[in-house]
This record gives structure tokens, C-alpha cells and sequence, in this order.
């Protein structure tokens, strides 16, 4: 099985592509559109040229996704066919069930629902615009731009945020004043109960 792959970037049709989660937070998906419908005349290749998703090959040759679906759903949403790629993996030899185990221990998927309940790898959506909105994980991506924790490499930091955050604000709150929920957040994020979650910042003496 071959595993290491020579870097190299290949046009894909967003339609192709495959999730590896359920759930995305709409508000950075819409923020993310906003972004985009601001870029320049030649946003194509500026902005998708240093843009790349990572993909890894399952089975019958299908490319999955295992970052970047808040980008990926949004220029899809804008209209957009196709997304840079860059295969980390080729696990196309693989079976289904072999696949989705082999993306689970390598933290290359989040089978967590809305709710923040670990769920079957069939309930990940076959679609990139079949992703589910959970506000708790726009909440937890608004907390990082608002300096509540830091940018982190660790996969899926910001939804273990949002796990955090699920359990202390109100689902109301945060659909209904979610600036009030943020600066509860804000406060959330500098509570010792918050040492363990990644990216997070040492509060002022």
C-alpha cells in the first residue's frame, strides 16, 4: 500500500470530494464566503494556489477530505466547481471498514453529530453540502480569532473547543446573542477546567 506521496497539487471537483466529519460551524462558513467574494480579479489563482486541501485516496479511488471543509463548503456555496489538492494518502486498497478505522486512529476524521455525540462513520455525510451546522463549533472558531486560544496543528482542535464550550453555554445563547456567548466564552477559555484543551492561553497574572 503505498502511503508517502510526492507532493503535488491536482485540480478536483468539489463534488467529488468526501467529508470526514459531520458538522461545520455556518457562521465561519459564511465568513469564509464574505472573504472570498472580497479577493481580487485573479482570486482564482491566488487565493486556491495557497489554499491546497489535503485528501487522502479511499476506496474506489474517492478523494476524502481531512481538513479545510469550512473552505471547501464555502466556495461551493459560492459557486465554485473546483478546489486545489494534495494527496497525503493513497488507502484505496483498503476495505470501507478498514479505512474509515485506519482515519479514526490517525485523527483524520471527527464522527462526532450537532450535539457533540460520537456517532457510526455512516452518518458522515457523503456530500460536502450534506455537513451539518453546529453553532458550538462557530462559537469556538469566533473564541480563536478573538484571542481566546491560539492556532494549533492538533486535527480538529477547534471542535474539542467547542466540546468545552457545549457543556457551559447555553445552545440559546449562542444561536440567539452569540455576542454574549462569545464573551462568556472568553471567559470560559481562561478557567483552569481549560488547561487541557489545545492552543490554550496561560491567563495574565
Amino acid at each position: 500500500m503505498k502511503f508517502e506521496i510526492e507532493p503535488q497539487l491536482i485540480a478536483t471537483a468539489i463534488t467529488d470530494l468526501r467529508p470526514t466529519q459531520i458538522t461545520v460551524g455556518m457562521r465561519e462558513v459564511e465568513a469564509k464566503r464574505l472573504r472570498w467574494r472580497e479577493e481580487s480579479v485573479d482570486r482564482d489563482a491566488l487565493y486556491l494556489g495557497g489554499h491546497a486541501v489535503p485528501v487522502v485516496l479511499g476506496p474506489k479511488r474517492r478523494p476524502y477530505l481531512v481538513d479545510h471543509h469550512h473552505l471547501v463548503l464555502a466556495l461551493h456555496l459560492e459557486g465554485e466547481h473546483r478546489v486545489l489538492t494534495t494527496q497525503l494518502a493513497d488507502l484505496s486498497r483498503l476495505d470501507r471498514q478498514a479505512f474509515w478505522t485506519f482515519l479514526d486512529n490517525r485523527g483524520w476524521m471527527h464522527p462526532f453529530d450537532a450535539d457533540g455525540r460520537r456517532r457510526g462513520y455512516g452518518h458522515i455525510p457523503r456530500s460536502i453540502s450534506d455537513l451539518v451546522d453546529d453553532p458550538y463549533r462557530s462559537l469556538a472558531g469566533a473564541l480563536r480569532l478573538a484571542g481566546g486560544y491560539a492556532k494549533t496543528e492538533m486535527p480538529f482542535a477547534e471542535f474539542l473547543w467547542a466540546d468545552h464550550l457545549r457543556r457551559r453555554i447555553k445552545r440559546a445563547t449562542v444561536e440567539g446573542a452569540f455576542g454574549k456567548a462569545l464573551k462568556r466564552a472568553l471567559v470560559e477559555a481562561r478557567k483552569s477546567d481549560a488547561e487541557h484543551l489545545p492552543g490554550r492561553c496561560r491567563a495574565e497574572a
